[in-house]
């Protein structure tokens, strides 16, 4: 993907950078920000986030025979989320979606764009499709406040038990994100309540995200840590940090309610999904964890997880909460957390869920 410029939004008082230096970790007080964001609203830069755009009239078809979710259905102005899946059923790529009635689009994690541009560049063949970088010239941030009167909230379907029937289950998209043009700028919006509280998604021309920002007016501006602390608290995942190349969509609740349509026709991977969600239980199960604070550094990703000193998982994502203290999200053996009651260790810290 193109190499992007530090964000504007490093400019504004306080900012201490994040360590690749393209966002703010915080600014100036990072618990403040976090309790701000959930009471009165705050403002995220997320313009780290790698963006691909596809455009032609048979883009929805053609992604929704290579994903997850059920797209054909998606229509103009609505968001979701999917994932694309090994031969095995193992999750190589994640993106929210959004369609604005030309374009398709899709923002992933940073530094995942370039694959998921490969692979979509891969699967063409003869599609009459156009996939595009616009990580250079869009640029999203997101943002919580209070919900306007007569905002639509997202909308997603419950996780049907197992061999369901067939009409349990709509045929759209298993989550819907209501969005609409961003007036204060060129771009779109989506309306996706991640943090528990109205969140919403803003994509810009990058050259106007400054602009577009202030334009929001959603209250004070919060870093990196801040997102961290509340997306773990809700127990939302980072592809390819919370999660691993062996992850399975079963492992991860959240992405199994809002990426996967359990009853659409053939994709890649579909075989295990159905096998796990019909006749099985996954491996391992993402939790959050309740870290007891003995060390003051949240430990770092990675770190082993251990039950009766044997290894059970490893830590994703751990970070400072504004009223939970330390939290952490761990991708764990299922068998070690079948008790509510357990307790676990990390780092030099004991951990329950």
């Amino acid at each position: 993907m193109t190499t992007i410029a530090p964000s504007p939004l490093l400019n504004a008082p306080g900012a201490v950078a994040t360590a690749d230096g393209r966002t703010a970790w915080h600014y100036g007080g990072p618990l403040k920000e976090q309790r701000e964001a959930m009471e009165k609203g705050a403002l995220f830069d997320r313009s780290d986030r790698d963006v691909v755009s596809v455009t032609g009239e048979a883009r929805l078809t053609w992604l929704h025979s290579l994903s997850t979710q059920h797209l054909t259905s998606l229509k103009p102005h609505q968001g979701t989320e999917t994932l694309i899946l090994s031969p095995t059923g193992r999750i190589e790529h994640h993106a929210n979606v959004y369609d604005d009635g030309a374009t398709t689009w899709l923002d992933t994690e940073p530094g995942r764009g370039e694959a998921l541009l490969k692979y979509l560049e891969l699967m063409k063949f003869r599609t009459e499709v156009d996939i595009r970088d616009e990580s250079a010239d869009w640029a999203l941030f997101s943002f919580t406040g209070i919900a306007r009167a007569g905002d639509e909230p997202p909308a997603v379907q419950p996780v049907p038990i197992a061999k369901f029937a067939s009409k349990d289950l709509l045929a759209v998209p298993t989550s819907v994100y209501p969005g609409g043009p961003f007036q204060e700028a060129d771009g779109w919006t989506r309306r996706t309540d991640a943090l528990g509280v109205p969140t919403f998604d803003v994509l810009v021309r990058r050259d106007r995200l400054a602009e577009a920002a202030e334009g929001a007016g959603s209250g004070s501006l919060a870093g990196t840590w801040a997102w961290d602390a509340l997306r773990v608290a809700a127990k939302l995942p980072r592809f390819g940090v919370d999660t691993d190349e062996k992850t399975v969509p079963h492992e991860v609740a959240h992405w199994l309610a809002a990426a996967v349509h359990l009853d659409k026709g053939c994709y890649r991977g579909q075989e295990t999904v159905a096998k796990v969600h019909h006749l099985g239980q996954p491996p391992r199960r993402l939790v959050m964890l309740h870290l007891d604070g003995t060390d003051e550094h949240p430990p770092v990703h990675g770190t082993p997880v251990t039950l009766d000193g044997k290894e059970v998982g490893y830590i994703g994502t751990a970070v400072q909460h504004y009223e939970l203290g330390q939290i952490a999200l761990a991708m764990v053996k299922r068998s070690a957390v079948a008790d509510p009651d357990v307790r676990l260790i990390t780092g030099d810290q004991a951990a329950s869920l």
